[in-house]
């Protein structure tokens, strides 16, 4: 919501903005653009005639006194999703989806997009080297790129805010299912996904991984008018600990690596196309592409260790992700730490999904806070739980972030990478200061 407050800010209209909490880094971003709010807290006097819209984020509940004045008085109420897409009615609108894989690939695009000035409108769901924030509104571009996230999109519409967005050219990177709080079953999940295809635009286009079993089963019987674009691996091999593409009897070297990241580069080198750059062209500025944050983000390394640091946290992120970093470096270690911090992964429900995720790691860690389950109102789990769900003797499980960090920092380092993965901060641990503690130790 901040990015999208700054992005209209710069855009030249009159922002205004409330919440109950602020947090960095978004306290200190709106207070550079002279954005934040007096003080915290809701106050329906903040809602009047003069403003011409209303929008809404997943904080604000439906009992919320400025949602409800502004009912009262017969305000325009916009999703942040439905905004975007006002924004956005006269572009071409791309729009990324699939239960991974999203922001990266979104990423990709606009980081090759940006290498050749071509002018378009975005929204990604991370911070992006070069892009000050990551929500951009205009009035000149043409094109309009969104990560479209299958979440909900407010609390008072109960739809996937992907539904929202009415692709002209869409993309699908895979299914895996996710969210269980808000889609109890696969087929309820997959169903999200047909829905967003039957809301291509009318000869619109989608792109979809042929790899992925799920979008194998859907994308075929997507309209007849829609035009598809199925695609899979690149050519490529590793040497030396860089990942190469083949391409017309030149060798591009990437910064990124791994299968999933190269599916992503695929599915981005595309879109591209689609909006008139060339393979070429793709090629020759993706190679200074070094991802998204926190995906498989290098925060320290040298020639004995590297300290990864990952989004991961479904079933099919953590296999995808630890089988990246083994193949990218398969004469070294695998120290891999994921924590259970989404409401699926703290299910008890869910913990079965996760068998086999860690079997990758040499040695293989997993961490949950007992107190986040507590306020999450679910179910209490124990270390044994987890053990039995990822199906794995060797696993550790740890409920104590400071001894983790400890165990980490006392671990033999040579020859070894760490990659710890979690949508969350382990509470609060600093993941840099660990990484350089472990590179210093070995250097």
């Amino acid at each position: 919501m901040h990015n999208l407050a700054i992005a209209l800010h710069l855009k030249g209209d009159s922002i205004t903005g409330s919440d109950d909490e602020i947090f960095e880094p978004s306290k200190s971003r709106l207070s550079r653009f002279n954005l934040l709010p007096a003080k915290e807290g809701w106050d329906p006097s903040n809602i009047n005639s003069e403003l011409d819209a209303v929008i809404l984020g997943m904080h604000a509940k439906p009992d919320n006194p400025e949602l409800l004045m502004a009912k009262n008085i017969g305000l325009n109420i916009f999703s942040y999703p439905e905004y975007l897409y006002e924004q956005s009615k006269d572009k071409i609108r791309i729009v990324i989806g699939g239960s991974h894989g999203k922001t990266t690939i979104t990423a990709m695009i606009l980081h090759v997009t940006r290498a050749y000035s071509l002018n378009c409108d975005y929204m990604v769901g991370a911070q992006l080297e070069g892009f000050d924030v990551m929500v951009k509104l205009s009035n000149g571009a043409r094109y309009m790129v969104l990560e479209g996230d299958e979440y909900l999109t407010s609390p008072i519409d109960l739809h996937p805010k992907f539904h929202l967005y009415h692709p002209d050219i869409a993309l699908l990177s895979g299914i895996a299912w996710d969210h269980i709080n808000v889609f109890p079953t696969f087929e309820n999940y997959i169903e999200q996904f047909r829905t967003f295809i039957s809301l291509i635009t009318e000869n619109g286009t989608l792109i979809w991984c042929s790899e992925d079993e799920e979008l194998r089963k859907i994308c075929p019987s997507a309209r007849a008018d829609i035009r598809q674009v199925p695609y899979s691996l690149p050519d490529h091999y590793v040497e030396n600990g860089v990942t190469m593409i083949r391409f017309e009897n030149k060798e591009i070297p990437l910064r990124v690596f791994g299968q999933h990241n190269l599916l992503n580069l695929n599915g981005a080198r595309i879109v591209c196309n689609v909006m008139g750059i060339t393979d070429e062209e793709f090629y020759n500025a993706i190679q200074s592409f070094g991802g998204a944050s926190k995906r498989l983000e290098r925060l320290a390394g040298n020639e004995q260790s590297i300290v990864f640091k990952d989004f991961a946290h479904s079933p099919s992120k953590l296999m995808a992700t630890l089988k990246a970093v083994k193949e990218q470096y398969p004469d070294k270690k695998l120290v891999a730490c994921m924590e259970l911090h989404t409401y699926s992964s703290l299910s008890q429900d869910f913990l079965g999904h996760y068998k086999g995720c860690m079997d990758a790691a040499d040695r293989a860690i997993v961490y949950f806070n007992p107190h986040a389950i507590q306020l999450k109102k679910l179910t209490l789990i124990t270390p044994e739980q987890v053990k039995q769900g990822f199906a794995n003797e060797r696993l550790e499980v740890f409920t104590d972030s400071g001894l983790l960090k400890k165990s980490l920092i006392a671990e033999n380092w040579k020859n070894k990478n760490l990659l710890m993965m979690s949508s969350g901060d382990f509470d609060g641990m600093n993941l840099e200061d660990l990484a350089r503690n472990i590179v210093t130790r070995n250097t």
